[in-house]
């Protein structure tokens, strides 16, 4: 079964972080994509296991990825920037490594 993760931060300072996350999840929602959010404020375990698995070429040279950061189980899809770009070209279920449309939600 394929599980879109979506690694967020309930406790981000960040109102654009904060919009970004909402973004992504309600887009998922809506379209019935089943998903799961991974809280890294709350899971340290899980925060050092994205940072791993993020592409260098995706690191900011300066601090850490903030979140949203997407994964197809543990395939890194990418971050806001790559949703918000596959969704302008109708295209977030490539993006996001589906062949069609998957219904139910995990969080």
């Amino acid at each position: 079964m394929v599980l879109i993760k979506v690694y967020v931060a309930s406790s981000s300072g960040s109102v654009a972080v904060k919009k970004q996350q909402q973004a992504v999840v309600g887009f998922l929602e809506a379209n019935g994509i089943r998903f799961q959010q991974v809280d890294i404020a709350m899971l340290e375990e899980q925060r050092l296991w994205m940072y791993r698995h993020i592409p260098g070429d995706k690191r900011p040279p300066d601090g850490n990825p903030l979140p949203p950061q997407i994964f197809n189980d543990d395939v890194y899809c990418g971050d806001y920037e790559d949703f918000f770009r596959s969704k302008e070209n109708n295209a977030v279920f490539a993006f996001l490594g589906l062949a069609s449309q998957t219904s139910g939600k995990e969080s």
